[in-house]
């Protein structure tokens, strides 16, 4: 009965993989293979929030390591955003679980994922979520700008809206909105359809203020998640300009994130050798040292400075 009970929980709450298409999003399709891989993107990480939402445990989602590597981690991020509804609905600590448990390699991934629970839980459920790592935690709000540019382009997208959230509770001034405008960034790599013309167009629409955050998450997309060629790569790296730094900083974050759960592909060392100069584990070496002797967070986030020190660095 149990086992029936999780089986139609998953088919209830799993949404319809139609809505990851590029057709049904209205997103540019720069080529078949382009679509077809940022839309096997999408249906990887229905498959994760599938399996997470009809698991007995934390630990039944084994044949996630089934899906092809280049996938794999989005299948993570899908099943931490699984356990955070479920922990937000019913409660429970599913998610600080599967952050120390299956979900670990990929705590990167996993962060990012809870904010896509966040946009399906009313506010006050957030405080249900574990989201324990002072810094990590605000690629909570980069899942959150993900979500919110992915599924309400028009809105946060085409016409730029601006709609932060006082999430951390703690934290002074705006950064919530300079951490969503990361996810936001990132996600208008796929509406872009990898196409770099059609992204940094994305882009300059924005108020220049926002730009840094942008390009940080358009580097990291275009490094995890892929879909271009090395011209490609290059021209987006032009089209960055002024923001090349932003660009690197946002490709070590998606090549520490493959090379921790142990899914660098051949894309991997293409993007950061484009966007950092170097290596896949140099890059990552890069986010290492940063994040040495961090300060506590004041008026400004340890998780910014973190940021500013990558960025220095590529300067």
């Amino acid at each position: 009965m149990a086992g029936l009970w999780r089986n139609l929980r998953a088919q209830l709450m799993t949404p319809d993989i139609a809505e990851t298409t590029m057709s049904r999003r209205g997103f540019h399709v720069k080529d078949e293979p382009g679509r077809q891989r940022l839309e096997a993107v999408g249906a990887s990480f229905l498959t994760g929030f599938r399996a997470a939402v009809e698991a007995r445990d934390e630990t039944d989602i084994g044949r996630l390591n089934l899906i092809d590597r280049q996938f794999r981690g989005f299948a993570y991020e899908g099943a931490a955003m699984g356990y955070a509804v479920l922990d937000g609905v019913t409660g429970g600590r599913r998610t600080a679980r599967f952050l120390t448990g299956a979900g670990s390699p990929h705590v990167y991934m996993a962060y990012v994922g809870i904010g896509w629970a966040y946009a399906k839980l009313p506010r006050w459920r957030w405080r249900a979520v574990a989201a324990p790592d002072p810094l990590l935690r605000w690629l909570v709000l980069d899942g959150l700008g993900f979500y919110r540019a992915y599924f309400e382009t028009d809105r946060f997208v085409r016409r730029q809206a601006v709609s932060p959230v006082p999430w951390p509770p703690e934290t002074p001034g705006d950064y919530p909105r300079r951490a969503l405008d990361q996810g936001i960034g990132r996600a208008s790599w796929f509406v872009a359809g990898a196409d770099p013309d059609v992204a940094a167009n994305i882009i300059g629409r924005f108020d220049s203020a926002r730009h840094a955050d942008l390009w940080s998450g358009m580097g990291l997309a275009a490094t995890y998640a892929g879909g271009a060629d090395p011209d490609d790569l290059k021209k987006l790296a032009v089209h960055a300009g002024r923001y090349r730094p932003q660009l690197a900083q946002g490709s070590t974050f998606g090549a520490q994130a493959r090379l921790r759960a142990g899914l660098v592909t051949e894309h991997t060392p293409l993007a950061t050798e484009i966007f950092c100069g170097c290596s896949p584990e140099e890059a990552a070496a890069v986010t290492d040292r940063a994040r040495e002797d961090l300060p506590p967070d004041g008026t400004e986030p340890a998780y910014e400075m973190w940021r500013r020190r990558i960025q220095a660095h590529f300067a």
